[in-house]
């Protein structure tokens, strides 16, 4: 995500299987469920446990396919929709919740069999009946309408599903997906998406992946987009609104799709032809595109105020300039493929889009990679500067978009990219990007890699940068 966004008690212990799914809840009791005297079935817990965001996530399951159809009238901002979820039962569940923030829910089923069910906040608590057994693969049906809206964050902004004056600007990061669709809405959890959206004639709905199909009917045109790489559901976007549509292929062959606001078209123009030379440009430094397309969705939503990685189509709030496009082209790999374990790593996300950020500019011509680490908006700091003041590794939830994990965390790059040599910190990189592949990892594991390839204990380095405050002056 960028621009910078200056921008809860745990409800369950979990534990995060490699997987990616949360599959380990205290019953009542206390007891995991198979332990000594516990029941056989049990509740999914009602979190993933991540410490910024309590409420998010589930645990008893592993999401496999979302499938959303909907219509969506911006005169009325009404939805109808119908969310279909793919999943494979990690616990026998008597019980399990989904995240969901929208409109009214009007029907559950479950493997075709009506539930009963109830909302408690974001929770939606479903009952299936039969039980669900380890192992088994489960279709879950939410029926839904009414008007979605946006979710403010602990940093002020907003997210979710934001109406604009011509259609809906739609983003998740860290918590806006539930807003317009049930999920098991953490990083942990990643799953294929096809959405399959219905609009006033003469919108663009504009989706993750490829599009499928589009078709006019008695004045609306429906879309059909399908996401085929496992996705984070903060990820997930289908935006609507009036777009000029530009379609491309890089020089390796991949499409490139672009839906632009008449309104950003000029101030876009160059941001939006270099997309193809940044994707090459990355694909030799980080290792090949993950996705089998790209492009970007630039929008007019002012109030929101900031562009964000969703996978294959970065989205801007407004006219996007050159070095936010590499930024959030850069993500696609950093904190797409790759996404953060916790919220708290979220310097992987954005330290990693920052650095390539910078390394473009200096291949673009521009000021070099450590004229930038010194500028006097980076180490150039002075020392007694609150920008020091704050763990990179632990910002919390009101700093975690604020401008020290973006800065910091690409300065800790680059002094790692001094203490290691190039040919080894490339390797790093590539071999992050490698494997975690459409999967997630957190700090530990990128120090582990760091020290695997370097051959070198880089404890004393890593706690400098990442584990104490103030400005580190030598590693």
């Amino acid at each position: 995500m960028t621009v910078p966004r200056l921008r809860s008690a745990a409800l369950a212990t979990v534990v995060l299987v490699a997987a990616g799914s949360v599959v380990v809840a205290p019953t009542a009791a206390g007891a995991a469920p198979g332990a000594p005297g516990a029941p056989r079935y049990s509740a999914g817990a009602a979190s993933a446990g991540d410490p910024y965001f309590p409420d998010q996530g589930n645990g008893g399951y592993d999401v496999q396919h979302y499938d959303l159809t909907f219509s969506y009238d911006p005169a009325t901002r009404f939805m109808d929709a119908t969310a279909t979820i793919t999943a494979v039962a990690t616990q026998d569940l008597d019980r399990f919740n989904l995240d969901f923030r929208g409109p009214e829910v009007s029907a559950v089923t479950v493997d075709g069999h009506a539930h009963g069910f109830s909302r408690h906040g974001q929770e939606l608590v479903v009952t299936p009946r039969p039980k669900l057994k380890t192992g088994h693969r489960f279709t879950v049906v939410v029926k839904y309408a009414g008007v979605p809206g946006p979710v403010t964050d602990p940093d002020g902004s907003i997210e979710g599903w934001v109406p604009t004056d011509d259609g809906a600007f739609v983003v998740g990061e860290p918590q806006g997906t539930p807003a317009w669709l049930p999920t098991n809405d953490h990083p942990t959890d990643k799953a294929t998406f096809r959405f399959t959206a219905t609009v006033p004639a003469g919108l663009t709905a504009v989706g993750n992946g490829q599009l499928l199909s589009q078709k006019t009917r008695n004045g609306w045109t429906t879309f059909v987009w399908d996401s085929t790489e496992p996705m984070a559901t903060y990820l997930a976007t289908i935006t609507i609104g009036t777009f000029v549509v530009t379609e491309s292929t890089t020089s390796g062959g991949i499409p490139v799709y672009v839906a632009t606001d008449p309104r950003q078209v000029s101030g876009s123009a160059a941001a939006v032809a270099q997309i193809p030379r940044m994707i090459d440009f990355f694909s030799t430094l980080f290792g090949p595109y993950p996705f089998a397309s790209t492009g970007a969705i630039i929008d007019r939503a002012p109030e929101v105020g900031y562009a964000l990685e969703t996978q294959t189509k970065p989205i801007f709030s407004s006219t996007a300039s050159v070095g936010t496009m590499a930024h959030e082209l850069a993500h696609q790999w950093y904190g797409d493929s790759v996404s953060p374990e916790r919220w708290s790593d979220i310097w992987l996300n954005e330290g990693f889009a920052t650095y390539a950020q910078w390394m473009y500019t200096e291949y673009n011509g521009g000021a070099s990679v450590s004229q930038t680490f010194n500028s006097s908006s980076n180490y150039g700091r002075a020392a007694s500067s609150p920008f020091w003041q704050i763990v990179l590794a632990d910002p919390g939830p009101e700093e975690m978009f604020s401008n020290i994990p973006y800065n910091r965390g690409a300065m800790t790059l680059h002094a790692l990219r001094g203490k290691v040599g190039d040919d080894t910190f490339f390797r790093i990189l590539r071999g992050w990007a490698a494997s975690h592949r459409y999967h997630h990892a957190g700090t530990a594991d990128f120090i582990a890699l760091a020290e695997r390839e370097s051959g070198r204990d880089l404890t004393a380095f890593f706690d400098v940068w990442l584990f104490q405050k103030g400005k580190p002056t030598t590693w």
